[in-house]
């Protein structure tokens, strides 16, 4: 299994790496929805969608909505849209918190399938969004996805050496508040790292700082997340297409949760200076 993962990992990461750098953004926005519908499917799964049909009809769903969602990517509706959902993030956070109970999920969930259409909608557009900014957006890109690799390193560090009081216990028992904190230390020094690339002075550090620091902190509650949907229908993956690593939602479900966030705030950063 080690093995497994290793080498799925040194395949995949060049690979990522290349395509976020080199590949003009419509290129890389249709990969990135491959990407992202290739998880719908699992997602379907997550949601009880078990007959073809109904998981057909999300992801055709899904692709004419990331459609749609191009197509408006200069217009308005991209930015309210990411702040809509990343307000969802911060209250499934909360209420993921408070989880006293799984109670057993039988049969298809439309609720569940919205949201899925939803949060993945949001994390393509996020990318993408970013991805097209003029000059340092592939940059930008990369440097979320690092962000929220070294939140989730750091989490795991720390939660090992130091952990004791679990963070949702129910949803996620490896998961502890000194992991949670070695995330926030994490996401500070890369938030560092973006105020000087982009030179920035006074209230423009705090807030480079303070929008990784939330950044990665959604990042574990789209991890928890989609446990609590794995848990609900006693699954241990999402699915099985990374050797070692399970499905796909197990490698993103951080970062589409994560994504959302970091391209709001670093947007309206760029439009104040």
């Amino acid at each position: 299994m080690l093995y497994q993962r290793i080498l799925t990992a040194l395949i995949l990461i060049p690979l990522v790496v290349a395509g976020v750098l080199w590949l003009p953004t419509w290129q890389f926005a249709l990969v990135l929805a491959v990407v992202v519908v290739a998880g719908g499917w699992e997602w379907s799964q997550l949601a009880g969608l078990n007959s073809g049909g109904a998981r057909a009809t999300l992801l055709g769903a899904l692709t004419v909505w990331l459609g749609l969602l191009w197509m408006q990517m200069s217009g308005p509706l991209v930015p309210g849209y990411l702040l809509l959902v990343t307000v969802f993030w911060f209250a499934s956070g909360i209420w993921l918190w408070r989880v006293q109970s799984i109670p057993s999920a039988q049969g298809p969930s439309l609720r569940q399938a919205f949201v899925g259409l939803l949060v993945l909608g949001a994390a393509w557009s996020a990318l993408v969004a970013l991805h097209r900014l003029p000059g340092s957006g592939p940059a930008l890109v990369l440097f979320s996805l690092v962000l929220v690799w070294v939140a989730d390193t750091a989490a795991f560090f720390a939660g090992r050496r130091w952990g004791r009081s679990k963070l949702a216990p129910l949803v996620s028992p490896g998961k502890t508040w000194a992991g949670v904190w070695g995330a926030v230390a994490g996401a500070m020094a890369c938030g560092l790292v973006l105020a000087v690339w982009h030179s920035a002075e006074g209230l423009a550090i705090a807030a480079s700082v303070l929008l990784c620091v939330a950044t990665a902190l959604v990042s574990i509650v789209g991890d928890l997340y989609e446990s609590y949907l794995k848990r609900q229908r006693g699954l241990k993956d999402s699915g099985h297409l990374l050797p070692g690593h399970g499905g796909i939602l197990d490698r993103i479900d951080s970062l589409i949760a994560a994504a959302p966030i970091f391209a709001t705030g670093l947007l309206w950063l760029e439009r104040v200076g």
